[in-house]
C-alpha cells in the first residue's frame, strides 16, 4: 500500500512537471515574433522600408560610419523573408544583410548604405490590410537645404502644382474590386499634366511622380519649393457603403487657414519662403500688425482664388460626371493648409461605389476628369491672369456666340485668326453653340 502511494506521488509529480514545460512551451512559442516581409519604397528624396510583422515589434536599432550601416535587433524575433533581392531598385541600399543577434531567439538586420542619411523609425500598428509594422525613412540630408527667399521672377507660366492622393505604403481607399486610389490619382494626375504643359502659359509640376509615399507636410514644402501659383489634389472619395456616388471639390476651411497662419507669423523666419516677396517685409518689419496685415491679405487671397478655381472645376466637372456636392466643400485637408498657395482637393467619384470604381479605372474617363480640372483651371487664370503671366500679357475679351456666328466671322471682327480662338477656348472642332462664352485673346 506504501509503495503505490509512493508511485502515484511520483506519477503525479512527473505529471505536473511536463504539464510545466509545456505551458511554458506553448508560451515561449506564443511570444515569438516573426517578419514576415519587407517592402521598400523608393521616393526622390528619400526611401521607405516597411517591415512586416506578426506582433507588435521589440526592437532597438544604431547606426555605424565607414562603412554606412543601419544595424535594427529585433528581439525574440524570427526572420522569414529572402533578403538577397530586396535592395536591388534602390540607389540609398547597397545590401540587406542578417548579422549575429544577441541572443538566439532574436533578429538583427543590418541595412549597408550608399551613404549617411537622415533616420526615421518608427512602429505601425495594425490598420486596413496590414498588420503591425516597423517603419524606417531614409532622408537624403539635401532635403533639410532652406528654400531661397528671393522673390519668384515669372517667365510668364501659371506654374500648377499636381498633388497625386496617398502612394508607395498607403494605398489610400480600396475598391470593391481591389481598385487602389493610389493608382487611380497617379494616373489622372499624369494625364492632367500632359494637357496642362501643352498649354501656353501654363506648367505643372508632379508632387510625385512614381509610386511612392511623400508625407503630407512635405508635399506643401514641395510645392512651395517648386515655385507653384497653384496646387490641385487629386483623390478618390470612400464610404462604409457602396451607395454614396458623384465628384466633389474641397477647399480648406477658415479655421484651419487661421490656424496655419497663426502658426507661421510665430515663427517668422520662415515667412520669406512662405510669402515670396511679402515675405522679407513680414520677417523683417518690428510691427507685429504690419505682419498680421500682410499675412492675413496673403490668406484672403489664397481662399478667394480658391473658391474661385473650385467653382470653375465644378462647373466643368458635371459635364463629364454625377456630382456628389454641387458647391465647392471646406475641409481639414493637411495638403491644403498653405495659407501662401491657392488650392483645392479634388475627389473624382467614389471608388467604393461599384460604377465609379470601374469608372475610375477606365482611362477614357481618367483622360475626362482631368480634362475637366485642366477647363477649370485654365478658365480661372484667363479670367483672371497673374500680375506678368503670359495670359495677363496676352489678355482676353469675352464674347457670347449670336445666332449666324461662327468662327471665321468673329476671326474676322476681332482680327486674329480662327486657330487661336479655338486654341484659348480649347475647342475641338469649328461647331459653336448659340449663348456658348468664347475667350477672345487680343490681337498682335
Amino acid at each position: 500500500m506504501r509503495l503505490l502511494s509512493l508511485f502515484f506521488t511520483r506519477l503525479l509529480w512527473l505529471l505536473i512537471v511536463i504539464a510545466s514545460v509545456t505551458v511554458k512551451s506553448s508560451l515561449a512559442a506564443k511570444s515569438i515574433n516573426s517578419i514576415e516581409g519587407i517592402r521598400v519604397w523608393p521616393a526622390p528624396e528619400n526611401t521607405r522600408i516597411v517591415f512586416d510583422l506578426k506582433s507588435k515589434p521589440d526592437f532597438k536599432y544604431f547606426s555605424l560610419a565607414k562603412p554606412n550601416r543601419l544595424v535594427i535587433d529585433f528581439k525574440n524575433t524570427k526572420n522569414n523573408t529572402v533578403l538577397k533581392t530586396l535592395a536591388s531598385n534602390d540607389p540609398r541600399i547597397k545590401l540587406f544583410r542578417t548579422s549575429t543577434a544577441k541572443s538566439k531567439s532574436s533578429t538583427r538586420l543590418v541595412l549597408e548604405l550608399a551613404q549617411s542619411y537622415q533616420l526615421s523609425v518608427f512602429p505601425l500598428a495594425p490598420a486596413g490590410q496590414y498588420g503591425n509594422r516597423l517603419v524606417v525613412d531614409l532622408y537624403d540630408k539635401s532635403r533639410t537645404t532652406k528654400v531661397t527667399s528671393k522673390p519668384k521672377v515669372r517667365l510668364g507660366d501659371i506654374i500648377i502644382g499636381i498633388d497625386a492622393g496617398h502612394g508607395g505604403e498607403d494605398p489610400g481607399s480600396i475598391g470593391a474590386k481591389g481598385t487602389y486610389e493610389k493608382r487611380v490619382t497617379l494616373a489622372i494626375a499624369k494625364k492632367l499634366q500632359i494637357l496642362i504643359n501643352k498649354e501656353k502659359g501654363m506648367k505643372a509640376v508632379l508632387i510625385r511622380s512614381g509610386d511612392y509615399y511623400v508625407d503630407l507636410n512635405r508635399r506643401t514644402s514641395i510645392a512651395r519649393k517648386k515655385h507653384v501659383d497653384f496646387l490641385v489634389s487629386i483623390h478618390a472619395d470612400a464610404f462604409r457603403t457602396p451607395g454614396p456616388h458623384g465628384a466633389s471639390v474641397w477647399v480648406v476651411t477658415q479655421k484651419r487657414a487661421e490656424s496655419e497662419l497663426a502658426r507661421w507669423l510665430h515663427n517668422r523666419e520662415q515667412k520669406s519662403e512662405l510669402l515670396g516677396g511679402g515675405g522679407g517685409v513680414i520677417k523683417n518689419t518690428a510691427d507685429s500688425h504690419l505682419a498680421l496685415a500682410l499675412a492675413d491679405m496673403s490668406k484672403e487671397h489664397s481662399l478667394g482664388v480658391s473658391f474661385g478655381v473650385a467653382n470653375n472645376v465644378i462647373s466643368q466637372l458635371k459635364k463629364i460626371t454625377k456630382l456628389h456636392k454641387k458647391t465647392p466643400q471646406n475641409g481639414n485637408f493637411a495638403v491644403l493648409k498653405s495659407s501662401d498657395i491657392p488650392s483645392i482637393l479634388v475627389e473624382t467619384g467614389f471608388i467604393s461605389n461599384h460604377k465609379e470604381e470601374k469608372n475610375l479605372t477606365w482611362s477614357k474617363h481618367q483622360q475626362a476628369l482631368a480634362g475637366a480640372i485642366h477647363s477649370g483651371i485654365r478658365n480661372y487664370f484667363m479670367a483672371h491672369p497673374l500680375t506678368g503671366s503670359y495670359f495677363a500679357a496676352v489678355g482676353y475679351k469675352k464674347h457670347k456666340v449670336r445666332s449666324g456666328e461662327s468662327l471665321s466671322v468673329l476671326a474676322q471682327r476681332y482680327k486674329i485668326s480662327v486657330t487661336k480662338i479655338k486654341s484659348a477656348n480649347n475647342l475641338k472642332s469649328n461647331q459653336l453653340r448659340i449663348g456658348q462664352t468664347l475667350k477672345i485673346p487680343r490681337a498682335g
